[in-house]
């Protein structure tokens, strides 16, 4: 499972990147593990449907949460 965990400002500033990043895994339509508390949140990622496993969907998606994060 790939895990990182994000630290913002504030609550504001995680609900927004979570925000950004819920349009995105719906475009994608491969949605992580995620959980907020204030101004951290945690995401974690692997292919549910590949037995639990890391896979190429899951490395696109963490590049482009990564894209989300320093723009």
């Amino acid at each position: 499972m790939l895990v990182n965990t994000f630290t913002f400002g504030d609550f504001s500033e995680a609900f927004g990147f979570m925000t950004r990043v819920a349009m995105l895994v719906d475009r994608l339509d491969h949605h992580p593990e995620w959980s907020n508390v204030y101004n951290k949140v945690e995401i974690k990622l692997c292919t549910h449907d590949e037995g639990n496993t890391i896979t190429d969907k899951d490395r696109h998606l963490a590049a482009e949460i990564d894209k989300i994060v320093k723009s």
